[in-house]
């Protein structure tokens, strides 16, 4: 070898603090998301790639540059061993450093609390919305393919909400991989603005420079040609070209790196094999057992399962290090890679990684590692029948099942899986499975398996509790599957008296909620006669809530009420009156909206919100938010019950609720597009309503089809109309659910007046004729006799009518009902007499501008013209500085300008923090703002400007 020619020094590569090649755009555009955060903008960029693109060196040079611009930054990662730790990958990065974001002993507390995921997100929103407004935060999380699913709602929960604040979202994910849930949260990402950075292959330019980073020169055409196998992926080309030079197959002649003609090594796996090779037998043994543990490890452990002490593997470790194979952060080793651990890994045989992990585990176990700790390592290599790792399973299943519901149910599977079938303890795995899996939303997996297990392996008494639990737990999500669980329940011999009462109790309710009143009477009374010989007064709460709903179908509405204020009485008694499934003071406020009381139902739900808050009971608030959407709705308060449900459908996102959400929240929102002439809303709500159509409950599809009937009429289809009605429609003489949830009797009109429009004369008479009845049946609720006599005004087209429904609207607060009584004899009226219908146009007119029903403004307004008379377009709700406002919305947009947090313009305004951010999010679109910022400095110009 002549002084032109050398060998390469075998060892580490020194790509780590080489410069990034090839990503200088990728590169440029985070630099300007950063800039763009230094002014108050935020956002999200998902980097996506193939394994071992660079993903993590780009959002490692990221936060570095975060960094150095004085942003706050935090970085986490997923860990595809560590998948059970409920928020652990992000929780990782904000509870490191020097500026912890979260306080741990708060995030203990919120552990121990019911409805744990919501508060925790809540506090989590809390402590970043607090900082921001302080600092402008980046948050790195990577590896987000191997996320729990508290980690992903958080991502796409939190990144909407504070999506007006100075934080900056970069995450990283593998292409091409991860479960639907990781793929419908990057879905909803994108939806919401985020910015896609894929990491395509890197261009021969930048292969070049990083063979000549590792190789110290330019590499000629033969090294470039091996090089390629590469891919043009980072990863792979360093390591392929570190093990050229490691193992003499490159030399450099005249600054150039020229093959030397030895094998070549043609991909990862035989690299990192080869690499291995070279090491010592100590040095080998521990990367060969980090990686059948997982993506990190102690030395400590690693010293248990080799069976040396710790000191005797210092060597073996530094030249571990030194391999460039393992890497050591925060007292760990870490794999460099993924890729690499990956590969180490699959050259072990399958029977000693199971061994290692067992061992692992075992030694974990002594050390008192939590059980979540140890449920992947004993999860991936337990056998069946390992008693005490199915009890740990079983275990870390039931810490996760309020935070993480989706790992909690693979860890029972699996516990179910290792569990012989004649075991003792089958039949409560089995329930707890079956709790579990409905819980995480794998509803037919639930149902499967209670199909198949349930009967005959357990007491008739312990079945009907499992049967319990799933039929409380499903009246949230699907009324059809609760009846078919309590039913299965209350058919089991020799259960004791409190409860097949409970099981009754809980039967009729959602006999009641799927619509089908007939049963839902027999029920009742069984119900009742179960509760008293029980003497339990909960289960009797119930039953006469639900005997409640039976009267008011069936047209009695006094008794209803009577009926529904003993129930709700005496849940108060209890302290049940704001509870999750107890359905009486809810039942109360629907009746109170029904019967046109808008002050008292307003009230009602807003106690529920505020004591279920209180509580700590979020699905419970969620169901009183719910209500409380209706309410404002039927007050005549549009803009603020879109808020409300709104805010309600979020909160549906992070705890689940299926037909309640449907028939109630969906409703509010139909409507209020509706009103307000929000073409696109009311389609996109139209088509989530059409899913209606087809469920096993005849209320659901009835609600449904009324929401897809409202559209279709809304965009001149009156004949779709009638044909989505055709089985609602059948149910109104036959005193059952039909149209709305619960059945507003100020929607007889507007049936009326669609049939009409469709040529459906028979069908309207019909609708007439029953409201009509109701009213006769009913004289204490003049909203029965206002709705009745305006239906008949249009069937007939007789102004005498219409007139009168007007003076019994009068004593109604319904606004818009009343607004389309006078709207209609003033139209019937200025037909002949144009003078003398101003007056009623010109009070519609009023009553639709505050509302903000801005389609009904503007058709009232042609009415008004057509008589001569011009009205300009104003609205009594909004403030003259923000004309473009609403004044719930200017409200909120004057106390954040303050710098308040939405939870403390929450408490303020008496409403919820989702509430805030619906009313946030519309006024920035509104406002053609996307940062607190910019709506600070708007709102110093226009105080300036008064």
């Amino acid at each position: 070898m002549d002084r032109t020619t050398k060998r390469l020094p075998a060892g580490r590569t020194g790509a780590a603090q080489a410069p990034v090649r090839g990503r200088d755009e990728e590169l440029a555009f985070i630099d300007t998301r950063l800039t763009a955060l230094a002014r108050g903008h935020g956002g999200v960029v998902c980097v996506e790639g193939a394994p071992g693109s660079g993903k993590t060196r780009l959002l490692a040079e990221g936060y570095e540059s975060a960094v150095r611009q004085g942003i706050r930054a935090f970085r986490g990662g997923a860990d595809p061993d560590e998948q059970f730790v409920p928020l652990g990958p992000l929780l990782d990065g904000l509870l490191s450093g020097a500026e912890r974001l979260f306080d741990a002993e708060k995030l203990r507390e919120l552990s121990t609390a019911p409805d744990q995921r919501f508060w925790i997100l809540q506090e989590l929103q809390d402590r970043l919305e607090q900082m921001a407004l302080d600092r402008p935060l980046l948050i790195v999380l990577d590896d987000v393919q191997w996320c729990d699913d508290l980690t992903l709602l958080a991502l796409r929960t939190l990144s909407a909400r504070l999506s007006s604040h100075a934080i900056l979202w970069l995450v990283a994910v593998r292409s091409g991989t991860g479960t639907p849930l990781v793929r419908g949260t990057l879905d909803r990402l994108r939806q919401a603005g985020a910015h896609d950075l894929p990491l395509g292959p890197l261009p021969d330019e930048a292969v070049a420079q990083i063979a000549e980073d590792v190789l110290g020169a330019a590499p000629d055409p033969e090294v470039m040609k091996v090089a390629r196998r590469a891919e043009g992926l980072p990863l792979l080309l360093v390591e392929m070209l570190g093990g050229l030079r490691d193992e003499d197959s490159v030399l450099v002649e005249n600054e150039v790196a020229r093959l030397s003609g030895q094998a070549i090594p043609a991909r990862l796996l035989s690299t990192v094999g080869r690499r291995l090779v070279l090491l010592s037998e100590p040095a080998r043994d521990v990367v060969q057992t980090a990686s059948a543990v997982g993506r990190s490890v102690t030395v400590d452990l690693l010293a248990e399962l080799l069976g040396r002490p710790a000191a005797a593997l210092a060597a073996a470790v530094r030249e571990a290090l030194d391999s460039d194979l393992l890497a050591e952060r925060d007292g760990r080793l870490y794999f460099r890679h993924d890729l690499i651990r990956e590969a180490v890994e699959a050259g072990l045989p399958v029977s000693v990684r199971r061994a290692l992990r067992r061992h692992a585990a075992d030694v974990l176990l002594e050390q008192g590692a939590p059980a979540v700790e140890t449920a992947t390592l004993l999860a991936d290599s337990a056998e069946a029948g390992d008693r005490l790792a199915i009890e740990r399973l079983r275990t870390a299943a039931a810490e996760l099942a309020a935070t993480a519901s989706t790992p909690a149910a693979d860890l029972s599977w699996r516990a179910l899986e290792l569990t012989a079938e004649d075991a003792p303890e089958r039949p409560a795995i089995v329930s707890e499975t079956i709790l579990l899996l409905w819980q995480s939303g794998q509803a037919a997996r639930a149902r499967a398996l209670g199909d198949s297990s349930l009967p005959g392996i357990m007491r008739a008494e312990d079945e009907a509790q499992v049967r319990l639990g799933l039929a409380r737990l499903s009246t949230q999500f699907d009324f059809m599957e609760a009846v078919r669980q309590a039913r299965a329940a209350v058919a089991l011999p020799g259960l004791p008296a409190p409860l097949r009462a409970q099981l009754l109790a809980l039967l009729c309710l959602n006999l009641a909620n799927t619509g089908d009143i007939d049963a839902c009477a027999h029920a009742v009374t069984d119900a009742l006669e179960a509760a008293a010989q029980a003497g339990d007064r909960g289960a009797e709460a119930t039953a006469l809530a639900v005997d409640s709903v039976v009267r008011f179908y069936r047209m009695g509405w006094s008794e209803s009420f009577r009926l529904a204020e003993r129930a709700a009485a005496l849940a108060k008694d209890l302290g049940i009156a704001h509870s999750l499934w107890v359905p009486e003071a809810l039942w109360q406020g629907f009746l109170l909206n029904a019967a046109g009381r808008s002050a008292e139902a307003l009230a009602e739900s807003e106690a529920g919100v505020r004591d279920t808050r209180r509580q700590g009971q979020a699905a419970a608030m969620l169901l009183w938010l719910t209500n409380r959407s209706r309410a404002l709705l039927d007050a005549g308060r549009l803009a603020d019950a879109r808020a409300e449900a709104e805010a309600a459908s979020a909160m549906v996102d992070e705890m689940g609720m299926g037909n309640f959400a449907d028939a109630t929240l969906l409703y509010a929102l139909v409507r209020v597009a509706v009103h307000t002439n929000d073409q696109e809303a009311a389609r996109m709500y139209a088509a989530q309503a059409e899913r209606m159509l087809s469920d096993g409950a005849p209320l659901v599809r009835n609600v449904g089809s009324w929401m897809v009937a409202l559209v279709a009429d809304f965009e001149g289809r009156p004949d779709r109309a009638m044909q989505a009605l055709d089985e609602a429609t059948v149910a109104i003489p036959e005193q059952r659910p039909s149209l709305a949830s619960p059945d507003d009797p100020a929607d007889a009109p507007i049936f009326v007046r669609m049939a009409l429009r469709a040529g459906a004369h028979d069908r309207a008479a019909q609708a007439v004729s029953t409201a009509e009845r109701r009213a006769r049946l009913n004289p204490a609720f003049p909203i029965l006799a206002a709705s009745a006599a305006h239906a008949r005004g249009l069937l007939d087209n007789d102004l005498t009518h219409l007139l009168r429904a007007v003076r019994l609207y009068d004593d109604c607060p319904r606004l818009l009902p009343r607004a389309s009584a006078l709207e209609d004899a003033g139209r019937k009226m200025a037909a002949t007499r144009a003078s003398e219908g101003v007056p009623y146009l010109d009070s519609a007119f009023a009553l639709y501008t505050e509302a903000g029903a801005e389609r009904d403004v503007a058709r009232v307004r042609r009415r008004l013209r057509a008589a001569g008379v011009q009205r300009r377009a104003t609205s009594r709700g909004n403030v003259k500085a923000w004309p473009e406002l609403t004044a719930s919305e200017v409200g909120v947009v004057r106390l954040v300008a303050q710098g308040l947090t939405n939870r403390q313009v929450a408490e303020r305004l008496s409403l919820s923090p989702h509430t805030v951010s619906s009313h946030l999010r519309r006024a920035f679109t509104k406002l053609n703002l996307t940062s607190r910022v910019e709506l600070t400095e708007l709102t110093r110009s226009r105080d300036n400007a008064e």
